[in-house]
């Protein structure tokens, strides 16, 4: 499956709309059961240096934790860049801090891996 604008389009809207919902299954429903995930903040609240969390129950829990520590967590979704098989969601998050998040979607449609950046 080529990415095209509208899917990609589609996946970020619903992605930020699950997240802003605090919805865990809804946000979930993205990603692939062998998903990879990098980023600084599950290094921070994982106490994993490598801030790496593989596969999609891992990646639950992961996430469950980042809703109980951020109950007023909620992302404004300011561009989506896609490619043939990813994604960048770029976003600013309650804290102000700006986040890009690049996607690998598969040919189902489900996040294979991402890669979280932040700005602060």
């Amino acid at each position: 499956m080529i990415l095209t604008e509208d899917r990609a389009r589609e996946l970020a809207l619903d992605w930020v709309e699950a997240w802003n919902t605090h919805n865990l299954d809804r946000i979930m429903s993205h990603y692939a059961e062998d998903v990879i995930l990098i980023s600084p903040v599950a290094a921070q609240l994982l106490n994993e240096p490598s801030g790496t969390v593989t596969g999609k129950e891992a990646l639950r829990n992961y996430f469950k934790k980042g809703l109980e520590v951020y109950p007023d967590l909620k992302f404004e979704l300011l561009d989506v860049m896609w490619g043939l098989s990813s994604v960048v969601l770029y976003y600013i998050n309650q804290k102000g801090t700006k986040a890009g998040e690049f996607m690998e979607v598969s040919s189902t449609g489900k996040v294979t891996k991402v890669v979280a950046h932040y700005n602060g």
